[in-house]
């Protein structure tokens, strides 16, 4: 079975780093939930990274837990 291809431009990122955040708010959705891998198209590894760094965004007050 093919690979689908990902919606979001993965293609020349490495590693996906809690400081890029308009790469992360395209994960997230309205109100501040990753969005799953079926919307987003990304692989395991990277869907496992994304999670990772908005997480430690979060943390740190780049990106917010909910939209209020």
């Amino acid at each position: 079975m093919a690979q689908k291809p990902a919606r979001i431009a993965f293609d020349d990122v490495n590693y996906v780093d809690y400081k890029n955040l308009p790469l992360l708010r395209l994960i997230t959705s309205y109100y501040g939930k990753i969005k799953p891998r079926r919307y987003t198209g990304l692989s395991a590894r990277q869907q496992r990274q994304a999670a990772t760094a908005i997480k430690r965004a979060r943390l740190m007050s780049l990106l917010f837990f909910v939209k209020q």
